[in-house]
């Protein structure tokens, strides 16, 4: 593991020398952290996660217990990641080949969920590859993601649609003065939609 002394690995996680934890980073009971991965500062990686090989994860991110990000996914900054979460990464998924042998790691070509920066996926959720999900979006907890999501939406269901809006905070946002605006009850950011799009008004 390629760190400094101010990451910590509690004794019972298994992380691979190979693996680049960035400083002030935690990796806590039984979780396991693969070759190559890139795990940026201050990030968390919960009691029994599974972080896949080459998976890239920027500052700040939270993998809550027992969730399984397999790669190639690609984890922007602020990322959170619910309890038992599992982003997928075979489109077509089989044991064994069509003629009965066992299928080996030559025989598929991994694809992975991109999640940017921000966004929070809920507990137990599921994004099926290759999906994003835009920044600051939040995928509620139970849903099954299988086409992207825009950056700002709030979706849920199987499969999940979009069922609103939120702001940087996480709160849903509130109708404004028209159909088209959408307020932050935190913040008081304002947006626009347009066309499935949500666009944050300059200050």
């Amino acid at each position: 593991m390629k760190s400094s002394i101010s990451v910590r690995v509690v004794d019972s996680a298994d992380v691979s020398p190979d693996a680049s934890i960035g400083d002030g980073s935690s990796i806590w009971h039984l979780a396991q952290v693969r070759e190559g991965v890139r795990m940026g500062q201050n990030c968390i990686v919960g009691r029994g996660a599974y972080i896949g090989t080459g998976v890239e994860m920027g500052d700040n991110c939270k993998v809550q217990n027992y969730a399984l990000v397999y790669e190639p996914a690609k984890l922007a900054d602020g990322v959170f990641i619910g309890p038992a979460v599992v982003l997928t990464n075979d489109t077509y998924p089989r044991a064994i080949n069509a003629d009965g042998s066992l299928k080996s790691a030559h025989d598929w070509e991994p694809v992975g969920v991109t999640i940017e920066k921000g966004a929070a996926i809920g507990a137990r959720s599921t994004c099926v590859a290759p999906v994003t999900i835009g920044a600051w979006a939040t995928v509620a907890a139970g849903a099954v993601v299988v086409k992207d999501v825009p950056a700002h939406a709030l979706v849920a269901g199987v499969p999940a649609r979009r069922i609103g809006w939120v702001g940087e905070s996480g709160v849903p946002l509130t109708r404004g003065d028209d159909e088209s605006t959408w307020i932050c009850p935190v913040t008081g950011d304002r947006f626009i939609e347009n066309n499935e799009t949500l666009t944050k008004e300059s200050a």
